[in-house]
Order: structure tokens, then C-alpha cells, then sequence
């Protein structure tokens, strides 16, 4: 079968759940995969770093141990199995979504897709190619990482994201270029697991995405922990001799120098929009990007782009979230278009980073009246009693209307947590409504509460 009603490139997040929301409203399906199914996301980003970070986590722990009583003495490491065990589940999630495309009747292609006309693909397989129709194409072809000049990837000395996630050994000095989720949560995994962690950043703060207070606190606990932090610092050069090399930097008028192991270059991403056809049927891009409208719709009739090719935020439930809404629109049912102020983001260091909405600066920059409420971790009982107080919660709220504007949380497993400030702006529910909201004791999350209750004069524990 080659017609089809819908046809998916790409089995990212976004691309796959796309698919499997057509199959389900009764659309004949299709997906075309050039590589491993997941795609960067879970092959090579959010799921296998997270099993790495879970290493770094274990370790820590262990470097905390004496604290809680125990006595372990001499702990071996074997880093070879922390990236298998990262591997592993890749590739377990991987055969899943092969299971789940079986599951819901999708056809796969496993081939390199390109449009050729409107609602026309050419994939090529590995030993033939086939023309595809559709009447909707969806594309989801993802991003790469962005380039530095000069500072081209090696697989040696300068790593990519796949490199620094499979090392064969841990490199003694290691900087870092680039601070933002993931400069931080590769600058936080590799400083837990023994190496020295230089990180540098153009701009005037870490994690620049995030708000200002957050920036700062996460810097102050990489200071603790001894990872060298560089801001308004840029790369010059690099001078590689033998098995180091020698990075020129320039931090204002200052010129640094600094050897080291290995570089991660970690300076945000790239839309994957060549040789998939767009100038064969003037799809407009941007910056690299394919551009959309508020239902992932591009200017060519029944061409749709979903996910990291579409533009920011560059985030995974973004894309499958956006593939869900682009194929209902399709459906005819009736949906409101996504709010990007309403993606979570969050950033997997120690201490993690989670947000939603917007921070305090963006809301005053927008004219908006606003009340501000902040917990400190170090008041909250079971912070202080898993060992684990550093860090606060902050919210932001219009001061007239008691609309949750944002939240904004530095701690232990706030990742877990935002996703409650997420369904309180879904719900539209207001400060009051928050404040009398009944949080269970002991919880980390209680400070949520307390965040909301100093943002109307009326914290109890600060």
C-alpha cells in the first residue's frame, strides 16, 4: 500500500504520537524512519541522559553516606555499565514504539523521505525507493545540535551530545561550552562522577531561559560543588596537542587560557530542514525552521511541521503535544491552539530546575502588575530531613486578577512537581483558590503551598 490518508516523517515524540492519534480517529496511517525509532529524544537526549544522571545521582548519595550513618569505605565505579544501562533502556523504549506502531495498524517505512509534490513523498529504502501519497503530510524531522566554527566535532577531543554519552572513560578536566539545560545537566552529570568541570557561557548568566533567581542560586551551588563557571566568557580558539587541548577564551577584557581532556559543545540546536524537499513546494522557513501557524499548519496546503523542526520551545511534550492538536484539527475536532507559556520546562542538574508561565522580569517587561511569592527549601521539613534543603519555590501572580502568571522551582525532584502549578493554570485557578488547597505533610511540595501563601502576605513558615 502506498496511498494513505496521513503520512508521518520522523518517530520522534512528536512524530509517533502524531501517528498513533491518526490511527485512532480512523485515518489509514503511515510513518517513515530513517534511524532508531524515538528518535533524538529517546535514542540520544531526554531518556538515556536521565539514566546517566541517575548514575550521578547514586553517586552523590554515596559521597553522602557517612551523614545517615553508614560506612562504606572503598567504592569501585564501573562506568562502562552506567552507559550500557543507558543504552539499554533506549533501546528498550525504542522496540516499544515499534510494538505500539504494530499495535494501532501504522505502516513503517524504514527510509529517507523527501516531498516531491504536494501530498507526495519519495522515500528511499535501503535497497529500492517508493512514492508515497497523502493528502496530509506531517513532518517531524527533529533538530541536531548547532556548530561552532572552528570547533567542529571529532569524536576525540571535541565531543558531540552522543559522544559525551557514551565515553569510554571519564575525562580528568572537561569543559563545557554552553550553559543552558543541557551545558548544566552535562556540567552537574560529570563533576558527580569525579571529573574537574570548567563551563563558560556567553551571556551574563547560566541557564539564561530561566528566571533570574534561579540562574543565580544554581550558580552559587556549582561554586559549592566546585565546578568553575565562566559567564560573558566566549571560545576563541582551540589548540589541539596530542591528548589535550589548549582553549583560548575571552571573558570581557580578559584573555584565559585553559587545558583540558574534552569539550562538550553544547550551544542549542538546528532544524533538520535540508533534503526533506521544502523548496519543491516553497515551504517558507525561518531561522533554520520550518514555519507554522498555530495548528502546525505551513503555507502549503496540507503540509504540517510538528516538534524541534517547528521552532522553539525545543521540548519533547511540546512535540507530542502539538502532533496531538495538529492531527485533531485535521479530524475536524474542535481544539484551541497550544500555549507555549503554558510547556513546563525542566532541567535535570542537582539541584533540578522546573518552570512554567512566565518569570518575574518577563511579566513587569509586559506592563503586568504582579505579586510575588517565595519558599525557601530550608524551612521545609522533609527537605531537611531527606538532606536535600537547598533550593526555593517562587511564583508569580497578577496582582489584580490573582492569575498564577508563573512558577519557578530550584530543588529536589521539582521536576516531579511542576506539572501541579501546570494543572492550576490549565484550570485557571487563582491564588486564593491555591492558598486554600490542602497540601500533604511531610512533602517538598508543601513549600508550593508556602509559595503561593507569601505571595499573599500570609506565609506560615517564613
Amino acid at each position: 500500500m502506498t496511498n494513505f490518508d496521513l503520512i508521518v516523517v520522523g518517530s520522534g515524540p512528536g512524530g509517533y504520537v502524531a501517528a498513533i492519534r491518526a490511527a485512532q480517529l480512523g485515518f489509514s496511517t503511515a510513518l517513515v524512519e530513517k534511524a532508531d525509532m524515538g528518535g533524538v529524544c529517546l535514542n540520544w537526549g531526554c531518556i538515556p541522559t536521565k539514566a546517566l544522571l541517575r548514575g550521578a545521582e547514586v553517586a552523590h548519595t554515596l559521597s553522602e553516606a557517612s551523614h545517615f550513618g553508614f560506612n562504606l569505605g572503598n567504592v569501585e565505579f564501573d562506568l562502562s555499565k552506567l552507559v550500557g544501562h543507558s543504552r539499554s533502556v533506549a533501546g528498550k523504549l525504542s522496540q516499544g514504539i515499534d510494538y505500539l506502531m504494530k499495535k494501532n495498524i501504522i505502516t513503517v517505512f524504514r527510509g529517507t523521505a523527501s516531498v516531491v509534490d504536494k501530498g507526495v513523498l519519495q522515500v528511499e529504502l535501503s535497497s529500492n525507493s517508493v512514492t508515497l501519497t497523502a493528502p496530509h503530510i506531517i513532518l517531524a524531522t527533529g533538530a541536531r545540535a548547532r556548530a561552532l566554527p572552528g570547533l567542529e566535532v571529532d569524536g576525540q577531543t571535541v565531543w558531540g551530545v552522543r559522544e559525551a554519552m557514551t565515553p569510554k572513560m571519564l575525562p580528568k578536566r572537561l569543559l563545557i561550552i554552553g550553559a543552558g539545560a543541557i551545558g548544566v545537566e552535562f556540567a552537574s552529570l560529570y563533576n558527580d562522577l569525579g571529573s574537574e568541570v570548567t563551563l563558560v557561557e556567553a551571556v551574563d548568566r547560566i541557564v539564561p531561559a530561566e528566571d533570574a533567581e534561579v540562574s543565580a542560586h544554581l550558580q552559587v551551588q556549582f561554586a559549592k560543588r566546585k565546578i568553575s563557571v565562566l559567564t560573558n566568557t566566549t571560545l576563541q580558539s582551540i589548540d589541539r596537542t596530542g591528548t589535550e587541548a589548549i582553549a583560548t577564551l575571552q571573558q570581557g577584557e580578559e584573555t584565559l587560557t585553559l587545558a583540558v581532556d574534552n569539550i562538550i559543545v553544547a550551544v542549542g540546536i538546528t532544524g533538520n530542514i535540508e533534503n526533506i524537499g521544502l523548496e519543491n513546494v516553497g515551504a517558507q522557513t525561518e531561522r533554520g525552521f520550518i514555519t507554522t501557524d498555530a495548528f502546525s499548519r505551513t503555507n502549503v496546503v496540507g503540509l504540517y511541521a510538528i516538534g524541534d523542526v517547528a521552532g522553539p520551545p525545543w521540548l519533547a511534550h511540546k512535540a507530542s503535544h502539538e502532533g496531538i492538536l495538529c492531527v485533531e484539527k485535521i479530524a475536524g475536532i474542535d481544539v484551541q491552539p497550544l500555549k507555549a507559556e503554558r510547556i513546563p520546562g525542566c532541567t535535570y542538574c542537582r539541584p533540578q530546575i522546573a518552570s512554567v508561565g512566565l518569570s518575574e522580569q518577563k511579566a513587569k517587561q509586559q506592563g503586568l502588575a504582579v505579586s510575588v511569592g517565595k519558599f525557601n527549601l530550608s524551612a521545609n521539613g522533609k527537605a531537611l530531613a531527606i538532606g536535600d534543603s537547598d533550593g526555593f519555590i517562587k511564583t508569580v501572580f497578577d496582582k489584580n486578577t490573582g492569575e498564577l502568571l508563573g512558577a519557578h522551582m530550584i530543588g529536589p525532584e521539582v521536576t516531579e512537581q511542576i506539572q501541579g502549578f501546570g494543572i492550576a493554570q490549565q484550570l485557571e485557578a487563582t491564588a486564593h483558590e491555591l492558598a486554600h488547597t490542602v497540601f500533604a505533610h511531610p512533602s517538598v511540595s508543601e513549600a508550593m503551598h508556602e509559595s503561593v501563601l507569601s505571595s499573599l502576605g500570609i506565609a506560615l513558615h517564613q
